[in-house]
């Protein structure tokens, strides 16, 4: 992981999009800072395309999707994606699981939540769970006093035993039936929002993570960025990111997206001196 500060500035000003992670990504001790959200939208004025990467619930997202200066939002680890079209004021939703497969899930995600509860004391069932579709969120530090690494690694294991998916956040074990992540859903997204290749791409996007979650859109991605707090699960991810910023959390993302806007903006200051100098 090299500093952000050594991504080459025609790397930097090449970039046409940027995913980003929400949860100690863009937020910093569970706020959004002024200074981050200003980000978000500087990125989005100046051309490219935004959108959340995230675990949270469908009922956040719909209002990310919808009043974010953003292009769209991958949920739930990847279970579904949301865009909101203005002009025709419409929100466009869809997701990896039909309603009835999304229903007969829920009622095997909400047994296996009962047996952690039993078998890891300290842990909880996400705040956010009401507004979820897809999947189960365990609690073990966002609301909860922090649980050890073992115990995170339990929930983890118990998940898995139960034949679910499940990856750990900075905050959440998130678990679930399917067989999708954070990368497939935003291939999908690309493709159908955006109109993107992903694969042809992918040099040109960056993505913004922290934490283990993180690890399929870091693997994929070469010009993928950490903010600072991603150096806490060093050597516990099956992919780091390429660059990593000096500080953690929101202050991270800002540093990310100072270092794509200064270098598009000594590109176009370039362009612009030469199109002088040939006029003259």
């Amino acid at each position: 992981m090299r500093p952000i500060s050594q991504m080459p500035s025609d790397v930097a000003a090449s970039i046409i999009g940027i995913f980003a992670d929400i949860d100690d990504t863009l937020t910093t001790d569970g706020r959004l800072p002024a200074a981050s959200y200003a980000a978000l939208e500087a990125l989005h004025d100046a051309g490219l395309f935004v959108a959340p990467i995230t675990g949270r619930p469908a009922g956040w997202c719909d209002m990310v999707a919808r009043f974010w200066p953003v292009t769209g939002v991958v949920g739930e680890n990847g279970a579904f994606y949301f865009a909101h079209d203005g002009a025709q004021r419409r929100m466009r939703r869809t997701f990896f699981a039909s309603d009835f497969e999304r229903a007969a899930n829920r009622k095997r995600l909400e047994a296996i939540g009962r047996r952690i509860l039993v078998e890891v004391p300290g842990a909880a069932i996400s705040a956010d769970q009401l507004y979820r579709e897809a999947d189960l969120a365990i609690d073990f530090c966002e609301d909860v006093a922090p649980l050890g690494k073992a115990d995170i690694a339990r929930i983890k294991t118990i998940f898995e035993e139960e034949g679910a998916v499940a990856k750990i956040s900075s905050i959440h074990v998130n678990g679930w039936f399917g067989d999708y992540d954070k990368l497939s859903m935003t291939r999908r997204f690309a493709a159908e929002i955006l109109g993107i290749d992903l694969e042809a791409e992918k040099h040109r996007i960056v993505f913004a993570g922290d934490s283990p979650n993180d690890a399929p859109m870091f693997g994929f991605f070469p010009n993928s960025c950490g903010v600072a707090n991603v150096l806490d699960f060093t050597g516990e991810m099956d992919a780091d990111p390429a660059f990593v910023a000096a500080r953690a959390g929101g202050e991270g993302f800002v540093e990310i997206a100072d270092v794509i806007l200064s270098a598009r903006d000594r590109n176009e200051g370039k362009a612009r001196h030469r199109e002088a100098a040939d006029a003259r």
